[in-house]
């Protein structure tokens, strides 16, 4: 089997950002594990999940993915529509209200504060 260890964004603001993810993230108890030598910083559930908010290793502006997305698995619809509610609350914005995409597959979009794409979703 083969999963997805970890996912990272980039800001021009980590000061802003990490406010953003720890208010965001905490809100689903997933907390920060460390911070990056980039002055970003890391988090993590029980090991089995990791997500980084980061200045780009190459020094130049962050920019956000054309075509990139990180998502976030809940178990219930209702957890899908309390994360996307509290991201905008943050100040995301909006990509996709939460609701089912094709039968079972039960999705929601938003950005974050620097524009990168981020998804909640359930199956079932």
């Amino acid at each position: 089997m083969v999963a997805l260890s970890y996912a990272t964004v980039g800001s021009n603001d980590l000061e802003r950002a990490k406010a953003f993810y720890d208010a965001l993230l905490g809100s689903v108890g997933i907390t920060p594990l460390f911070e990056h030598p980039s002055g970003g910083r890391i988090y993590g559930t029980d090991g089995s999940l990791f997500f980084g908010v980061l200045g780009p290793y190459d020094g130049r502006p962050a920019t956000a993915g054309n075509g990139s997305m990180q998502a976030f698995r809940f178990e219930t619809r209702g957890e899908v529509d309390a994360f996307h509610a509290k991201a905008l609350a943050l100040g995301g914005a909006d990509e996709g209200a939460p609701g089912e995409r094709v039968p079972k597959f039960y999705f929601s979009y938003f950005r974050d504060l620097d524009g990168n794409k981020l998804c909640a979703f359930s199956l079932g």
